[in-house]
């Protein structure tokens, strides 16, 4: 499994991956908040912030990243392929490409969130920690906070 950096000719595939996970993340409800998501995505790309796995052609997986402000910004992986290591290994690549020397930071659900259960589980396991309770788009969330190192 091998981690690219997504390209303009992904989009397609990258944004039916999004379609099909955009239940697990607010602000992605209307056809209109999809169409302003690709984008972000195309200029994520544009910007080499864009990461992507694939298999057969077909985008799995993706993870966006902020350098400026040091930050997981979205990360999903398609239903077909979850535990299968594909979260794992855009988010250590991911932290790669950030700057180690400040700390990282994500945010996604509250414990009490049953969509939090992976997500949390993936994100302690690379050494994160819960902090702020916070509210993005409406939907109570978590910053976690990976440690400068």
């Amino acid at each position: 499994m091998k981690v690219k950096l997504g390209q303009r000719d992904d989009i397609a595939s990258w944004m039916a991956l999004v379609k099909e996970v955009r239940w697990n993340f607010p602000g992605l409800e209307t056809e209109q908040s999809l169409r302003e998501h690709e984008e972000t995505v195309l200029r994520f790309m544009d910007e080499r912030r864009a990461l992507c796995v694939k298999e057969h052609g077909k985008v799995v997986g993706v993870l966006l990243i902020s350098k400026t402000h040091n930050m997981i910004c979205c990360l999903a992986v398609s239903p077909a392929y979850r535990r299968r290591g594909v979260a794992s290994v855009l988010l250590q690549e991911g932290i790669r490409r950030l700057d180690r020397s400040r700390e990282i930071t994500v945010t996604t659900f509250r414990a009490e969130d049953e969509k939090g259960r992976a997500p949390r589980a993936l994100y302690q396991r690379f050494g994160f920690h819960p902090q702020a309770l916070l509210e993005e788009l409406g939907y109570p969330v978590q910053r976690f906070v990976l440690p400068a190192g």
